[in-house]
């Protein structure tokens, strides 16, 4: 039986969090764009930038 790799779980769950963590900056910086009215050009999607996993 195999052991589990707990240093890979553990990388990958720190890399979701941080993934999280910055697509909530991006729609944070998007919102308050929107609200003091300088949308002018839309930011580009977080998720297009990242490579996939």
């Amino acid at each position: 039986m195999a052991k589990p790799n707990y240093a890979f779980e553990k990388r990958k769950r720190e890399l979701e969090q941080k993934r999280k963590k910055e697509e909530k900056l991006q729609r944070k910086m998007q919102n308050k764009q929107a609200k003091d009215g300088e949308g002018g050009e839309p930011a580009p999607n977080p998720e297009s930038e990242t490579p996939p996993a």
